[in-house]
């Protein structure tokens, strides 16, 4: 596989890297390694100072780098500016709130003294995602570099200048040689480095089957992993919700990343069948207030998908599904004549079977699927049976003024996450993962500290 930027928005190559060799490679994991030694021995205040000279510096920059996410996998440029404030509110939150989560705890014993440290693995190599090519590297790396390891990057090979990009901004915060490093590797060579001694550990963000693949490696070597993996988080409406707010976060939710190419945008929306028409309706006219375009234009609400791959499975998915009776609302094709471009996609009389109900679909398409409240218990049923009908159980959202009932529906879906009133959305101030074949582990908040720690018990007498 080639590493080079290839721009989503015309389709062109812009520029293209060489891996590193395997010369190179063994000078970065020894790199890793001696800075480990020296890292783990910093204090938490020490960590702390670097880390929020990190978030400055990405408040700093955040134009620069915004534009590489746009030019890289086609965020707009609106939001890809956003996004580097918001890695660096996960490095301030982590500089101020580490040394308390991995503070000691006394346990009462019969011993003088009892009690549990957490203390840091080593080297953990981190395999990310393109769709997030900051905000998913940060949120592993603060929380990481906090408990004392040290970063190995191994970021998707269509975003290789978001990933030097990211280690430069450890270098210029500050951060001694070897605490972060970004790996220019193809994807064949992951094992190798999942199998060096002297990686400790591996998270990975991505699909199932680089999830599976990475988790049987470490497996082997016994090694911890972290995965976050895929989604088809559904939306569930039941009749006494506002739709007019629903309506427009229903879009805002199936568009996050502006082309829905996000894990945790919703995918399936389960709609009570007794508002299902006007639920389509306002979620039509929302869509048709958007200005689909080029992403480097600050006017333009979606841009492309980020390759010609997505680009062709999301059209096999819509068209398949109509073939097989969904009825199309609105959009279904592509758009402009250069660029991965797909217009935002309705589809309604969604069943079983069909590929918009059954796959994740990672692009602009909201799959309508009615559930029958004509008796509320039974409604109620069976709209928690649609939204736990799928092998993901990444988040989800539920949207009523009951709370009552909101809240049973928060205890009945298997997710990860469950919103009410609100999309999905990640916060450092929680723990973010899934189940089912959405992964396992945690990111985030105090859990996702743990992840790389070794728990350690310590009696004294």
């Amino acid at each position: 596989m080639s590493i080079q930027t290839l721009n989503p928005a015309t389709g062109k190559v812009v520029k293209e890297f060489k891996e590193i060799t395997d010369v190179e490679l063994e000078e970065k994991l020894s790199k890793a390694s001696d800075a480990f030694n020296k890292w783990k021995q910093t204090t938490f205040k020490e960590r702390a100072a670097l880390m929020l000279k990190l978030a400055t510096y990405l408040v700093e920059n955040q134009k620069t780098l915004g534009a590489l996410q746009t030019l890289e996998m086609g965020k707009t440029i609106k939001s890809a500016e956003t996004s580097a404030a918001k890695c660096a509110l996960v490095c301030e939150y982590y500089a101020e709130n580490a040394d308390k989560m991995l503070a000691s705890e006394t346990v009462a014993t019969d011993d003088s003294e009892a009690y549990i440290s957490f203390d840091p693995l080593g080297v953990v190599l981190a395999v990310m995602p393109w769709n997030f090519p900051l905000w998913q590297v940060y949120r592993f790396a603060a929380p990481a570099l906090m408990a004392g390891n040290v970063a190995l990057l191994k970021h998707a090979s269509n975003v290789p200048q978001c990933a030097l990009a990211i280690e430069e901004s450890f270098r210029a915060a500050g951060f001694p040689e070897g605490v972060f490093q970004t790996l220019l590797v193809s994807s064949q060579r992951t094992e190798k480095i999942i199998r060096d001694w002297r990686v400790k550990a591996v998270t990975l963000t991505g699909s199932e089957k680089a999830g599976a693949t990475v988790a049987s490696i470490a497996a082997s070597e016994i090694k911890k992993a972290v995965l976050e993996l895929g989604g088809s988080d559904p939306f569930v409406v039941f009749a006494d919700a506002d739709l007019k707010n629903t309506n427009v976060q229903a879009v805002s939710a199936r568009l996050q990343n502006n082309t829905g190419q996000s894990c945790i945008s919703s995918k399936r929306f389960i709609v009570a069948k007794s508002i299902a028409s006007e639920f389509v309706s306002g979620v039509v006219a929302e869509i048709s207030k958007l200005k689909l375009g080029d992403p480097s234009d600050p006017t333009v609400d979606v841009g492309p998908l980020a390759t010609e791959q997505i680009l062709n499975d999301i059209e096999k998915q819509v068209s398949g599904s109509i073939a097989q009776g969904a009825k199309l609302e609105i959009g279904g094709k592509r758009f402009g004549n250069a660029g991965f471009f797909y217009e935002v996609t309705v589809l309604t009389n969604v069943k079983k079977g069909m590929p918009v109900y059954d796959q994740e679909t990672f692009g602009p398409v909201l799959a309508i699927i009615e559930f029958d409240d004509s008796s509320a218990d039974k409604g109620f049923a069976e709209a928690m049976t649609i939204a736990n009908d799928t092998e993901f159980g990444l988040g989800a959202s539920v949207w009523t003024s009951d709370m009552e009932l909101a809240k049973k529906a928060t205890k009945a879906i298997d997710a990860g996450s469950v919103f009410v009133n609100t999309p999905v959305k990640s916060d450092p101030r929680l723990p973010f993962g899934g189940i089912k074949r959405s992964g396992y582990g945690r990111e985030l908040s105090s859990y996702g500290i743990r992840e790389f720690v070794n728990i350690k018990s310590i009696r004294i007498k």
